[in-house]
């Protein structure tokens, strides 16, 4: 059965960026290597950032996420990961300008949904098949789909750093049930499996 997934790092207070996103600071005013160090610093750890995509049939995510701008599209703009994204799936991106689907080498193709996160959804889960769906940031977009029910499992990275300040995941969700599935600590990073216990 497809379930609705999301990985995210964060650190100690519940971070996962800073205000301010730019061209220049992705994450905002955060420290960007204290949340993504433990994905480069061993073979271990690149392997386990592999496997977050393991059975991934499609993708969701905010703008963002795709893109520091506002308002309408920079059309030359085609995502922070060059012409091969990581994602080797459909994406679609949250929106609320229309653009055309973006294909990308590697099998990735950016489709903007400018109806919700509901379409979105329903559009992956079509895209997807019996594959999972990930959910792949940021704090916001996952925040959503938290608050109206649509999250299955939680695979949070915790990392040993306080920031003091920027994008929290879990602000606004509400109360929520989650049921720890497993816990691997590492040097840079502890990684906790929730699944999302819903009524």
């Amino acid at each position: 059965m497809t379930q609705v997934v999301c990985d995210c790092a964060v650190t100690l207070d519940g971070f996962m960026a800073g205000h301010n996103q730019s061209l220049e600071q992705p994450f905002g005013d955060i420290d960007r290597d204290a949340l993504t160090a433990w994905m480069f610093r061993t073979p271990e750890e690149r392997s386990a950032e592999d496997g977050m995509r393991t059975g991934i049939g499609a993708y969701i995510m905010g703008r963002n996420m795709f893109s520091p701008d506002r308002g309408e599209w920079d059309l030359d703009w085609r995502g922070w990961w060059g012409e091969d994204p990581p994602y080797h799936a459909p994406v679609f991106v949250l929106t609320h300008y229309a653009r055309e689907p973006l294909p990308m080498e590697g099998g990735t193709t950016f489709h903007f949904v400018t109806d919700g996160i509901e379409s979105a959804l329903a559009q992956a889960r079509e895209a997807a098949g019996d594959r999972d769906i990930a959910i792949a940031g940021g704090a916001t977009t996952i925040n959503e789909f938290l608050a109206a029910g649509l999250l299955d499992e939680l695979r949070i990275h915790r990392v040993p750093a306080v920031t003091g300040g920027g994008v929290r995941l879990f602000e606004g969700v509400g109360p929520l049930t989650l049921e720890a599935v497993s816990t691997r600590q590492a040097e840079l990073v502890t990684h906790t499996i929730y699944r999302v216990l819903h009524d």
